[in-house]
């Protein structure tokens, strides 16, 4: 850049002060030394811009911190969600128990067990493994949902 000089010696077209300004040495030093200052913190501002590996390990950093966050706030989310999935299991299962027993009776009657009756009995029988299950397929579900809400498809 290149300042332009008028008739009587002063300059324009410059942010700097003239340096005929200065009303003896020590103002004179004064000025140096505060123009040392700015070109130091200029100097610092322009390095940490050019420090590219310093700014993608940072943003790598926070990104990490973030995932964290969201992985805590997920598996919190999926346990409430298997809570709920059991618990509504439960109850579902022992309203089916007892429809299954009359169920049960007037098929023995009436009709030769199918796959599904089948199915039924085995489950009657291992109400533990049913409910497991249950829960296993709440959570699931829970956490595809709440991976499609955090990808914006939802």
């Amino acid at each position: 850049m290149t300042d332009a000089t008028s008739r009587d010696g002063s300059r324009s077209g410059s942010t700097a002060q003239p340096v005929g300004g200065a009303k003896g040495p020590d103002e004179l030093r004064r000025q140096i030394e505060e123009t040392r200052g700015q070109l130091g913190d200029t100097v610092e501002e322009l390095a940490g811009k050019a420090d590219v590996k310093g700014r993608a390990k940072a943003r790598a950093a926070d990104l990490k911190d973030k995932a964290g966050a969201m992985g805590v706030q997920l598996r919190g989310s999926a346990a409430h969600a298997g809570h709920t999935v059991q618990d509504r299991a439960g109850r579902a299962g022992h309203g089916a128990h007892g429809k299954a027993g009359r169920a049960k009776e007037a098929t023995e009657r009436h009709a030769p067990p199918g796959r599904a009756r089948g199915a039924v009995r085995a489950g009657l029988g291992h109400p533990r493994i049913v409910l497991a299950a249950g829960a296993a397929a709440g959570v699931a579900v829970a956490a595809s949902l709440v991976r499609r809400r955090q990808h914006g498809h939802c």
